[in-house]
């Protein structure tokens, strides 16, 4: 079984199925029978000015949720129009074996923000500076409570920001089969961006945690389908 076959990102799929499971059990007990969410959203919240206080502040509002993340979308697109560009005619200097993790990556630039936004648009779930407990007006619910008539959308399910830097963990492709303990490195590394930018939200009052984790899952899943479209062309040209 060649080093590609056995590795961690494009392996057995029943592990990769399992593990997502597994996880994705975990996030719901955290989220459903803890208030790991709560302790930590009151642990940012100031109960006598009834704000969050890092909500404007200008290194998490200014630099990190808005620059930070239009460099990040920036650099997605340019990616995405080197492999589109790339595909109509070679483009010298890119091997076949770049070109495949390439196409991995801008997948995974368009493809894990994308979906995320998506669901996001869809939630009845609050972000904390909106409900009740912290001076707005809407209900807390947890993920599989059951919605209130009448009850405006909240538009704040799963974390959105973070997208914009968990698709970084797809770069990993580029150091396997040959590195694979490189290759997770770049992958923790990639999704350690997109974690700390829904940190950043986190003490914004912008999201919860399970937001943020539900995020992670739902791009490694992502990453994990296209690698599986993509494994002969990776084992091919490895």
């Amino acid at each position: 079984m060649s080093t590609l076959r056995s590795s961690w990102l494009v392996g057995p799929s029943h592990k990769a199925v399992l593990g997502l499971l597994a996880s994705a059990l975990f996030i719901l007990w955290l989220g459903e029978y803890t208030n790991t969410d709560l302790l930590l959203a009151n642990w940012f919240f100031d109960p006598q000015s009834r704000t969050f206080p890092w909500r404007y502040n200008w290194l998490a509002s200014t630099f990190l949720h808005y620059w930070v993340k239009k460099a990040l979308v920036a650099f997605g697109f340019l990616l995405m129009a080197v492999v589109v560009v790339d595909a109509v005619k070679h483009l010298p200097g890119i091997s076949a074996r770049r070109r495949v993790r390439l196409r991995v990556v801008a997948w995974s630039a368009l493809f894990i923000p994308l979906v995320i936004s998506t669901i996001k648009s869809h939630s009845v779930l609050a972000c904390p500076w909106d409900l009740q407990r912290y001076g707005g007006d809407a209900p807390y619910l947890r993920l599989l409570d059951a919605v209130p008539p009448g009850l405006q959308a909240g538009h704040c399910f799963p974390a959105g920001h973070a997208s914009a830097g968990l698709w970084l963990a797809a770069f990993a492709v580029f150091w396997l089969p040959e590195q694979p303990a490189k290759a997770m490195r770049v992958f923790l590394a990639g999704l350690g961006v997109g974690i700390l930018m829904g940190i950043v939200q986190q003490v914004r009052g912008a999201h919860f945690l399970t937001h943020t984790l539900w995020s992670v899952w739902i791009a490694i899943a992502i990453l994990l389908i296209i690698c599986r479209c993509y494994a002969k062309q990776l084992q091919h040209t490895a």
